[in-house]
């Protein structure tokens, strides 16, 4: 093989290389099956990914929050001390959702199974492994 045609075979090699990874990369960053996979398995947590403007208001979030306070306490029960829930209303502007940060993965499978769901009472959440 001549050696412009090795040097064309590298080059398109690399840009192949270049896009597949600048491709992953995005994946990741938009919520993709590997962003999911990589939060879920590798970080330990759970994140909805929902946008803004599907996000209840915070007024809502806050209401069913003290309507299901004795469920809460439940979740912060699993590892007193250690679990934390607080409403972010700060990256959505006048919507909100919860989020949970916890020490294990025991307390997050206990978290899970305490909501027994995807939503708190329709909430959307996210759970933080701290």
């Amino acid at each position: 093989m001549s050696s412009w045609k090795t040097g064309r075979a590298v080059r398109l090699v690399f840009v192949l290389a270049a896009t597949l990874c600048c491709g992953a990369v995005v994946s990741v960053v938009r919520g993709s099956l590997l962003g999911r996979l990589y939060n879920d398995i590798v970080l330990d947590n759970y994140d909805h990914f929902l946008p803004c403007e599907e996000l209840p208001t915070s007024e809502e979030v806050n209401r069913i929050l003290d309507v299901h306070q004795d469920v809460l306490e439940a979740i912060e029960d699993v590892n007193p001390g250690f679990i934390f829930v607080e409403v972010d209303a700060w990256t959505c502007p006048g919507r909100a959702d919860i989020i949970i940060s916890y020490a294990t993965h025991q307390n997050r499978l206990a978290i899970e199974e305490i909501i027994g769901g995807k939503t708190f009472f329709g909430v959307p959440y996210r759970l933080r492994n701290a």
